[in-house]
This record gives structure tokens, C-alpha cells and sequence, in this order.
């Protein structure tokens, strides 16, 4: 067999992905031609490769449907899946970019690296989803294409890095693989989910793609190490010191749960994620992210009620280092059927949702709060009441009087 990967992805490659399968491989026994389009030789997802194969073990005259149940074409194939991705693999590894994380002596520069540089980098950017697909469809060689996997991260400054280079600058007893799901690289930068472990030093990758949220659910660990979203709860670093915190804080935590007993929110507690940020709120640990409900929230054909069950419960974790979460505790403890307190906490709750990636369910609810706050920070009282418009009453008047004309005409 001889295969070779084109420059440039198909336009319509991704568009009817699961409709059709438009084979690139030309199909020859004992050098006979037989078809061009032989769907049966490679999964869907390697189908943007070309080349030809030639048999000597698959019969001459037959039908199509006869040679595609023929007991060699599934060995045919398997071999072809690996050929294919240790061609790829070899295309990685002769990239001097890929490189980048060995020792200098290892790496010397030549003519044909030149040729060479950053052409695994352009593999990804044509070809990228195709991998991803594969480790969704494909569990038997899901581990190597895993590590055929590129990604930005924290520590990557702007450049692609592998799941082997991010294991290789691991934290002394880190155990997890740590990765965020947004829309974009800057989104995700500014996020107060990576507030701490940016703090400690901590690196995590950025997974922007949508396709990289069902990703995740099939890969679940690579070489030992289990993938951990930040986003969602279950997040470890180092050792837990918020016994005495959680103390101090569980008649905030309390009243405000049952504050936000009607946003289904399941639990409020002592965060171990955050530095400058009050509040952020997670979702469980097998539910949907943010990210995740965003984007079936968009499907055309999506299932509200399967949302709702997958959705999960949501947990607001609070910084009890933060001033705000500082002066509400003790606001709650003087009063905590202040209606002014509800309505803050409850803001502070919306805000927090909002920058946790989630939609707002009721963002004219959000506006009203947020102009009671502006109205008390002018010390503009509650009941100020809007001047009526002159404009609407004169316009309205002469409306009137045209009608009045119209009727003395007729």
C-alpha cells in the first residue's frame, strides 16, 4: 500500500462527516484495477488520506458486495490503520518544532529540518478534527492517537504541545492531566477557574473546539494520568486547609443555598480554585460544562428535557479570602432576612454564573439588579419614579386632531 497525506483538508471534509465516506484509496488485486472508491479500506476518519492498496489475497471475479465480506479485507484494513497513523506519527517526530522539548544536543538543525519545520503544525491545522474523531470512534487505537494529539496550554506560549510534553513538565506529585473547554484561547486565559492554579504554578491545557467537549468523554486518561476539567468539582491541589475556613463560613453557606433553592443550585462551599475572584459556580463531575450546554443549547434538534437531566447539579464555591464574601457573611449574621442582602447575594450569584460561561436563564431579571444597584450607588431612591414624555402626549394630539380633519372632510 502506498499512502500520503494531501496539503490541504477537502472543504466539504467535516460537513456530511457521518453521511458519506468518500475514500481517497484506489483498490488494485494483483495489480488489476478494481475501484476508486472503496469505502470499506479505511474509517471514516482517515478517509482524507490518498494512495492505492494492492492485494494478492482478495479474488479477481467477484461482486463488490462478495469482496466486502471477504474475510482478508478486515486484516487489510487493520494493517492500513496502522500504517496510516505510524505515517503520521514519523511526520510528527521529524517536525524539529516537535522538538522543542528535548535537550538542545539531541536536536540539530539541517536543509532538509528546514523543509521539515512546522510541518506537523500544518498537519493539525488541516487535519486535526480527524484525529479527534478517531479517538471518539475508535477504541482500539485510541492511545495512539492520543498521542498524535496537539493542543495550546498555560505553558505552551502560543505554540503546540503534546500530552507527552505536557506530562514531562508535570508538578511533583500532580496527578492529574488539568484542561479547560471554551470558545477561544483569550476566553479562557481570563478565566477564574485558573486563578490558583496559575498561582501555583500548575499548567493547563485549552481545548477550544466543540468537538474536543465529546472528546473528553471518551478519552478519560492517558498513560496513568486521569483528565481532570477545573471547571467542574473534584479539583485537587495539594493539600485541603479550609476545615477551619468552612467553620467560619457554614452560616453563609447554609442561608445562601437556601437562597438559591429555586436556581437548583445544590450546594455552596469554600472554593480551593480561587485568588481575585468572590465566586465562581462548577458543575458536577459527570455533567455538562458550561462550555458543553452552550453548545447544545444551539443544536437545532436538541432534547430540552435530556438537557435538563444532564445539565447536572451546580455548585457555587466562594473565595473566602475576598472582601465582598468577607461583608456579606457578616451582613447574613446581622440580618439574614435583610431583602437588600438577598438581592446582592443573589447578583453576585448571577454575575458569578455569567462569568462561569453559562447563559443567564433570565437576563432581564440580571439588568433589573444591577440598575438597583447603580440606582444605590447614586443614592437615587427606590421608588424614583420616570418623568412621562411630552413628546408621546403631543404626538398623540396631533394624531387626534388629524382624525378630527379627516372626519369634518368627510
Amino acid at each position: 500500500a502506498v499512502l500520503f497525506v494531501p496539503p490541504k483538508a477537502p472543504q466539504d471534509l467535516y460537513e456530511s462527516y457521518y453521511n458519506t465516506n468518500k475514500a481517497n484509496l484506489k483498490l488494485y488485486v494483483r495489480r488489476v484495477f478494481i475501484s476508486e472508491e472503496f469505502d470499506e479500506l479505511l474509517p471514516k476518519y482517515l478517509s482524507f488520506l490518498k494512495g492505492l492498496v494492492d492485494s494478492d489475497t482478495l479474488p479477481l471475479n467477484v461482486s463488490r458486495e462478495m469482496l466486502q465480506a471477504h474475510s482478508s479485507l478486515k486484516t487489510i484494513k487493520k494493517k492500513l490503520i496502522r500504517k496510516a497513523l505510524d505515517m503520521i506519527r514519523k511526520i510528527a517526530e521529524e517536525d524539529p518544532d516537535e522538538s522543542s522539548g528535548k535537550d538542545e544536543k539531541e536536536v540539530e538543525t539541517s536543509g532538509d529540518d528546514d523543509e521539515k519545520k512546522g510541518q506537523y503544525t500544518k498537519f493539525w491545522n488541516e487535519f486535526g478534527k480527524s484525529i479527534k474523531l478517531g479517538i471518539i470512534e475508535d477504541a482500539t487505537n485510541r492511545n495512539r492517537l492520543a498521542k498524535l494529539l496537539r493542543f495550546e496550554s498555560t505553558k505552551s506560549d502560543g505554540k503546540l504541545t503534546s500530552l507527552d510534553q505536557y506530562i514531562s513538565r508535570m508538578k511533583s506529585g500532580q496527578k492529574d492531566i488539568f484542561y479547560i473547554t471554551g470558545t477561544s484561547k483569550e476566553q479562557l486565559e481570563k478565566s477564574p477557574f485558573l486563578e490558583r492554579l496559575k498561582k501555583k504554578n500548575y499548567e493547563v491545557i485549552f481545548f477550544t473546539d466543540p468537538v474536543d467537549e465529546y472528546l473528553m468523554q471518551y478519552l478519560m486518561d492517558y498513560e496513568g494520568k486521569q483528565f481532570q476539567n477545573v471547571s467542574k468539582e473534584g479539583l485537587k491541589i495539594g493539600k485541603e486547609k479550609n476545615k477551619e475556613l468552612k467553620e467560619s463560613f457554614k452560616e453563609l453557606t447554609k442561608w445562601w443555598k437556601n437562597a438559591l433553592a429555586s436556581d437548583n443550585v445544590d450546594e455552596v462551599k469554600i472554593s480551593n480554585r480561587l485568588d481575585n475572584t468572590p465566586c465562581v459556580v462548577v458543575t458536577s463531575k459527570y455533567g455538562w460544562s458550561a462550555n458543553m450546554e452552550r453548545i447544545m443549547q444551539s443544536q437545532t434538534l436538541s432534547d430540552s428535557s435530556k438537557q435538563a437531566y444532564m445539565r447536572g447539579k451546580r455548585i457555587l464555591e466562594i473565595n473566602p479570602r475576598h472582601p465582598i464574601i468577607k461583608e456579606l457573611r457578616e451582613r447574613v449574621a446581622k440580618d439574614s432576612e435583610d431583602e437588600g442582602v438577598k438581592q446582592t447575594a443573589q447578583l453576585i450569584y448571577q454575575t458569578a454564573l455569567m462569568e462561569s460561561g453559562f447563559n443567564l436563564p433570565d437576563p432581564k431579571d440580571f439588568a433589573s439588579r444591577i440598575y438597583s444597584s447603580v440606582k444605590s450607588s447614586l443614592n437615587i431612591s427606590p421608588d424614583a419614579t420616570i418623568e412621562d414624555d411630552d413628546d408621546v402626549e403631543e404626538t398623540e394630539t396631533e394624531s387626534e386632531t388629524k382624525d378630527s380633519a379627516v372626519k369634518d372632510e368627510l
